[in-house]
């Protein structure tokens, strides 16, 4: 397992050169990039882990790639950086999505500790992401029957109103929940529902 992957993007060369030194430091594997452009165009997508982007740059601004990030669907936080803040320019970079905006010289563990709590919360964000679409697989393999002796159970019907609002015998539901529940992979009630209530919900 590789260690998470952060994306640090400004074009002072000494800036970059000290920052990657220190967010090494605590085991963060770092790749810089002077260009914001090559950056957009050229960065592993898929890694996980945080991008550390500095505001004013020539070229193409620091706003305006988080604008394309945003656009394009990357869920890796953004951390901004800049050495002239303001009120607005803050505000901005959290309405379009930043995750922190730290003004330079930035203090070094106010750094660090921003980014790890990044790397937590998009380690967190891909684990969702994964269990939805594992969610939405497994209740696609489900047939009709199943999907409507779901709907009930998440409606919080007993397995005789399934049956008597099916025209069913009791059994039939415990061979059509014991069914479900197997290809669900649900462990218990209360899981059943946290997972796919929502999916049952959409399809109504």
């Amino acid at each position: 397992m590789l260690s998470p992957l952060i994306h640090l993007i400004d074009d002072d060369e000494a800036v970059r050169k000290s920052l990657a030194l220190l967010i090494s430091t605590v085991g963060l594997r770092v790749q810089t990039w002077a260009d914001p452009q090559a950056f957009i165009n050229g960065f592993d997508r898929q890694s996980i882990g945080a991008i550390v982007l500095d505001v004013r740059m020539p070229g193409i601004s620091g706003l305006a790639v988080l604008d394309t990030l945003v656009a394009q669907g990357v869920d890796q936080p953004v951390i901004m950086l800049t050495g002239h803040g303001t009120v607005e320019m803050c505000r901005r970079a959290f309405k379009s999505g930043a995750a922190e905006f730290l003004e330079k010289p930035v203090n070094d563990e106010q750094l660090l500790e921003a980014l790890q709590n990044a790397v937590r919360q998009h380690v967190k964000s891909r684990e969702r992401h994964q269990a939805d679409r594992q969610a939405h697989e497994r209740y696609a393999q489900l047939s009709e029957r199943e999907r409507e002796v779901l709907g009930l159970i998440v409606a919080g019907l007993t397995n005789k109103e399934i049956g008597r609002a099916l025209d069913v015998s009791p059994r039939t539901v415990e061979t059509h929940r014991a069914n479900l529940f197997a290809k669900l992979q649900a462990e218990s009630l209360a899981q059943l529902i946290r997972q796919y209530a929502a999916l049952v919900d959409a399809a109504d």
